[in-house]
């Protein structure tokens, strides 16, 4: 049987990220995500939604991860679902699913940065891989660590 467990998900980080070094001598960063969807009821009443995801990353990507967000900050992030399940000491069984993070993108710039340069048509300049407002990227088009990502 086929399986696909792949994640791609783009929120707020919700605390700042905790960095933390493994047995292994690996980093690992934990942070949350809120990730909101909004829509209209059938009563045409505005109506939102958030969930509260939790992430991990590891080694290089967990280590950026962690020096160079805060809470609060966007985060574009790529995926797969791991089940972590553990017993309390009451003897209480709790499992949890988590993110763990094998791709991310920065979706704002640091703060205190100047902001992107834009020429009259409304194309953001710099290396020409953004998108045009309302167009989504095209297949390959990426918009690399650092850059923003068009909305």
């Amino acid at each position: 049987m086929a399986s696909y467990n792949r994640v791609i998900l783009m929120g707020n980080l919700t605390r700042d990220p905790e960095l933390k070094t493994l047995p292994s001598q690996t980093v690992v960063c934990d942070f949350a995500l809120a990730v909101n969807r909004r829509w209209k009821d059938t009563d045409g009443a505005d109506r939102e939604e958030v969930l509260f995801i939790d992430c991990a990353a590891f080694g290089k990507t967990g280590q950026t991860i962690g020096e160079s967000l805060t809470k609060g900050r966007p985060i574009h992030i790529e995926g797969r679902l791991r089940l972590e399940q553990w017993e309390q000491e009451d003897g209480q069984r709790r499992s949890k699913i988590r993110v763990v993070v094998e791709q991310f993108r920065f979706v704002d710039r640091k703060p205190g940065s100047e902001p992107a340069q834009r020429n009259g048509r409304g194309k953001r300049g710099g290396n020409g891989r953004t998108a045009k407002p309302g167009r989504p990227a095209a297949q390959g088009e990426l918009v690399g660590a650092g850059q923003e990502i068009p909305i």
